[in-house]
């Protein structure tokens, strides 16, 4: 099918511009949240957690980042916990994803115009096939949340007891799924409990890997059925998280902060859970401030990679990331052509991943050097603090002293800009018409090197 690209005229007037939808429906999504936090019946203590409490959680649960100014269990009742659900579910699969839930649920069929907004809020270049995508992706969600929370009730309702075990089990499956890392039991507890960690993670990849690759997954009748993007976001994603693995077991197994104090059985566990949620679940079984800096600095590369395209993750996704390498391949050859597995990546989507990449690099700088002159100390502790927040992983590795409320004003920012700007951005390429220059510039010399 062709290319599609939306008729600004009809867009424009129907108020659907993808883009203003994202940044509109998530921050409307963050006032409510916020506004019903504040509600003192939200709070253990029977009083109001107060409005920047409120709306940090607010922003963090939405933005899928799991980042935390209060323990969840002990700061929020069952209601608070609800809403938070709430939040990080609507958030992860999209104002547009929970809106056509609706509409299906009522038996109602798409509009076109419904279809052009909702095909760009999910990246497609196309309408076609998109209302069975999102029924697809529904269905799929539910089945796995369902799933992986029956997985964890075997384990939590004998340790906890029917109402709190199944509770628990269901906030940390739909929390998983939604790589949003919301943690009401402290899972440094269970570091030792492979079948804990191991549903987790599960839920963590499949929540990452998106709702194109299932549904190529469903239609796929072996690997080389499957389109080029599935197979390159599977074996991306797969490499990544042996790689992140073999890293972390090598480089953190003597380290007595981490790994060294864990039995060798449960440390090969406990590497690759570290792995597995740097692709923004943001889950964690020990202190990410205890790792050595190089384990930290690593660890950064992988929370900016994220996970793939039209899925629960953020960062720049890990296809962007192989464009990038392969662009680094063909100027190492001296090559004009950007080839991936043997097809021509078209140059504007090779401009589009190098603009998106520098624009989070440079917008993560910012976000440090800010913090930094804020706070002061150590650089690298507020580096790991500001591309956590961004690439929405929720990992602490710990500033000294901790934060100042100015400084989490600015991850504030950064996590809604993390989940709402980058998704905008990605937008706006999608949505943007590339027709002719109508104004060339001569040619000049540069030196470059």
């Amino acid at each position: 099918m062709a290319a599609w690209t939306p008729d600004r005229r009809w867009t424009a007037h129907q108020g659907l511009n993808p883009t203003r939808t994202a940044a509109v429906s998530f921050a409307v999504m963050i006032a409510l949240g916020t506004g019903l936090l504040l509600l003192p019946v939200m709070s253990r203590n029977g009083r109001s957690a107060g409005l920047f409490l409120s709306l940090y959680t607010a922003t963090s649960a939405t933005c899928v980042t799991g980042s935390v100014l209060a323990d969840t269990a002990a700061q929020w009742t069952w209601a608070g916990q609800l809403v938070l659900l709430a939040l990080f579910q609507l958030g992860a699969l999209g104002f547009m994803m929970a809106y056509s839930l609706l509409l299906l649920l009522f038996r109602r069929e798409l509009v076109l115009s419904q279809r052009v907004t909702l095909a760009s809020a999910l990246g497609m270049r196309t309408v076609g096939g998109v209302t069975r995508l999102v029924r697809h992706g529904l269905m799929g969600t539910a089945f796995f949340e369902l799933t992986g929370t029956v997985l964890l009730a075997l384990r939590f309702v004998p340790m906890y007891g029917p109402g709190r075990g199944l509770w628990v089990s269901l906030f940390h499956s739909v929390s998983a799924f939604c790589n949003a890392g919301f943690d009401l039991l402290d899972l440094s507890r269970f570091a030792g409990d492979g079948y804990v960690l191991a549903v987790h993670m599960a839920l963590t990849i499949v929540g990452g890997l998106g709702f194109f690759v299932w549904e190529d997954l469903l239609r796929a009748k072996g690997w080389r059925d499957l389109s080029l993007y599935s197979r390159l976001a599977v074996s991306a994603t797969g490499f990544l998280l042996v790689l992140g693995w073999v890293y972390f077991l090598a480089a953190e197994w003597t380290n007595p902060a981490t790994l060294a104090a864990l039995d060798p059985a449960d440390r090969v566990t406990t590497a690759l859970f570290q792995s597995v949620n740097l692709r923004t679940a943001g889950f964690a079984v020990f202190s990410q401030g205890g790792m050595w800096e190089s384990s930290q600095a690593v660890s950064m590369l992988f929370m900016v990679i994220g996970g793939c395209s039209g899925s629960t993750a953020c960062g720049i996704k890990v296809v962007t990331a192989l464009v990038l390498m392969a662009v680094l391949r063909t100027g190492l050859q001296g090559r004009t052509d950007v080839v991936i597995r043997g097809r021509t990546v078209p140059p504007q989507l090779v401009r589009n991943a190098q603009t998106l990449t520098l624009t989070f690099l440079l917008v993560s700088l910012a976000g440090s050097l800010i913090i930094a002159h804020i706070e002061g100390g150590a650089y690298l502790p507020v580096l790991f603090e500001t591309v956590s927040s961004l690439a929405t992983v929720g990992l602490s590795a710990g500033v000294p002293g901790g934060l100042s409320v100015a400084s989490r004003w600015v991850l504030l920012v950064l996590m809604y800009l993390g989940r709402v700007g980058i998704l905008s951005f990605s937008l706006a390429f999608l949505t943007r018409r590339h027709g002719e220059e109508k104004i060339r510039y001569p040619e000049c010399e540069l030196f470059i090197g």
